[in-house]
């Protein structure tokens, strides 16, 4: 079995240009790869025996959005209380990276190791990213979830339709900015014989408990 050290260096050597970062933590490897490189380098890592990544076992979407923020700023806790809602928080970040990553787990039972790769897309308004189904088939309902929660098109996908919500939907959910209640609701109307779409009645709001308990 290759120790996940020696997975780095061999790694860095061999990828120089499509690595763009690494982090090594809590005994799981991180790549940050460059999406003009993702093919090529996710063909190689499949196919050369000295990695033997055989099966990608998820695809998912980041949204950093409000990364490092949370809704209320928080000023202290102690062992008998806490304090909370002291001021809420923008939720517009202040990125200094592209809001939006394609995150994939490979798996090599060869070796039995993981590999985490990140892929950053730089356009926020058109999010495309090519699908890696010529790699590996099973990315085919992840790279659909990612579609359908994160609005990220994967060009040259088969069958790039909604895998989640229904028929009609408004909006990606997975996304930060998408609102908690959603922007439609539906009812059975008995008038019409058949389900309505009516806008949303329910008025966001803020669910993080709002206590402030002071100490005696």
């Amino acid at each position: 079995m290759t120790s996940l050290l020696d997975l780095h260096a061999l790694l860095l050597s061999q990828f120089p240009t499509a690595i763009e970062n690494t982090v090594l933590a809590v005994g799981e490897l991180t790549l940050t790869v460059n999406a003009s490189h993702l093919n090529d380098l996710c063909l190689r890592l499949r196919d050369d025996p000295a990695f033997a990544f055989h099966q990608c076992v998820d695809v998912c979407g980041v949204d950093y959005l409000t990364y490092g923020q949370t809704e209320w700023e928080t000023t202290g806790a102690t062992a008998t209380g806490f304090d909370r809602a002291v001021e809420p928080l923008s939720l517009t970040a202040n990125l200094t990276t592209p809001r939006f990553a394609v995150v994939y787990h490979l798996l090599s039972l060869k070796h039995n190791q993981r590999l985490r790769l990140k892929v950053f897309l730089a356009d926020a308004e058109c999010l495309q990213i090519d699908s890696l189904m010529n790699v590996w088939p099973s990315v085919n309902w992840f790279e659909r979830e990612a579609f359908d929660l994160y609005g990220i098109l994967f060009v040259g996908h088969p069958d790039l339709r909604r895998i989640l919500t229904d028929y009609g939907f408004i909006g990606h959910p997975f996304r930060k900015d998408f609102p908690l209640s959603g922007h439609l609701e539906v009812r059975y109307d008995a008038a019409s014989s058949r389900v309505v779409y009516e806008p949303v009645s329910i008025k966001p709001r803020v669910l993080v408990p709002k206590v402030i308990r002071n100490n005696p």
